[in-house]
């Protein structure tokens, strides 16, 4: 059982809120503790500007644009990786993967196979079950599940837990962990 949202209802000036159709019962209960039928717009929009970040963060390390990649944390944001030594602040976070060089390089290489036909690198990550574990005006706590797909396939999979916090009108990666749960054993990422 979902919040449905009613457009039957007309909200006054400054009404902020979207205004379900009903409120759960008490035998249903609430999906969240102190859940009621009434989001705050401030809430919608801080959920889509994380999933926004999210997706920047896919996308752009998917096609090794570091700079936007890094970009999808605070300045002193942290990447932690299980199993690795966690990065402090976006320079580091680059840097992991092989910093603005490592990228051109890449980049390059993309193109000649463009214009020769030759086997390009693969690389999607998909990210599923979004979950706001907890979000208030300065702070969201989301948890979501990740499958990687390369040339080979299903090469990897895991769990990432996520800390955002507002940044100007956006929402930031302040702290990221990552779960690999499964690797292939032909995966193109080593022990990464």
């Amino acid at each position: 059982m979902g919040v449905s949202v009613s457009h039957s209802r007309t909200l006054g000036a400054g009404d902020r809120r979207v205004v379900g159709s009903h409120a759960p019962t008490p035998t249903e209960g609430p999906h969240r503790e102190g859940l009621d039928a009434a989001v705050e717009i401030w809430e919608l929009a801080a959920r889509e500007a994380c999933r926004d970040t999210l997706a920047q963060y896919t996308h752009s390390g998917d096609r090794y644009l570091l700079e936007e990649f890094a970009g999808a944390f605070c300045e002193d944001g942290v990447l932690e990786i299980r199993g690795a030594e966690p990065l402090q602040g976006r320079d580091a976070i680059m840097a992991r993967f092989g910093g603005a060089p490592a990228a051109a390089s890449a980049q390059e290489e993309a193109a000649q196979k463009r214009q020769t036909g030759g086997l390009r690198r693969i690389v999607r990550h998909n990210v599923t079950n979004i979950r706001f574990e907890s979000i208030r005006p300065d702070e969201a706590m989301v948890a979501s599940y990740f499958t990687v797909i390369t040339e080979i396939g299903l090469d990897h999979m895991g769990r990432y837990r996520d800390r955002f916090v507002p940044v100007g009108e956006r929402w930031l990666i302040a702290h990221r962990f990552v779960s690999t749960d499964w690797r292939s054993p032909e995966t193109i990422f080593g022990g990464q």
